[in-house]
């Protein structure tokens, strides 16, 4: 969907990176390995990206590291079209808000990494979730979005200790 408005590959691959996850750190070499791609044709986007303030960077040694830039005024409108083009927003709406028991839900693996993916990884935080609906809720999702979804199932009392050492991005909170 987002190629028909962004012909570049690397360009969208950028975006995904650092706008799906504001978290996401990263610098050439590294980038150049997970796309493979040129690192010239990377550079050159990183380079506009930056021009253009939406990314920040920093040097760690002799390594420039690229992240997200937060505070630009176009930061969450991106962020938001690519929730919506990975799907995200729809499995969210399908399932999250219409049960009543689930207290977080959270993006995890290759798009947690903002790595485009077939798969859709998540986990649903709760200590009595309806699984049954929820597997009915996944299933119309994924003919919607055409992606596979997994999840995860833990309990409030785990999900410090379970997401403490996985890459995770919270897409949906129970809280006000």
């Amino acid at each position: 969907m987002l190629d028909a408005l962004i012909t570049s590959k690397t360009r969208i691959k950028i975006l995904l990176k650092f706008f799906l996850n504001k978290n996401n750190k990263s610098y050439l070499r590294s980038l150049e390995q997970e796309f493979g791609e040129s690192s010239n044709a990377i550079r050159i986007e990183l380079n506009r990206f930056e021009d253009a303030g939406l990314l920040r960077s920093h040097f760690d040694g002799n390594k420039k590291f690229f992240q997200a830039n937060t505070s630009h005024p176009l930061f969450k409108d991106i962020h938001s079209i690519l929730l919506k083009m990975v799907g995200i927003d729809t499995i969210i709406e399908n399932i999250a808000q219409k049960l009543q028991d689930i207290d977080a839900a959270y993006l995890t693996g290759d798009f947690a990494h903002g790595i485009d993916s077939q798969t859709i990884d998540l986990i649903f935080v709760g200590n009595q979730l309806d699984i049954k609906l929820i597997n009915n809720y996944i299933r119309k999702a994924e003919r919607i979005i055409n992606r596979k979804i997994q999840y995860t199932h833990i309990r409030k009392n785990e999900q410090k200790s379970y997401l403490q050492h996985k890459p995770s991005l919270l897409i949906w909170t129970n809280e006000k």
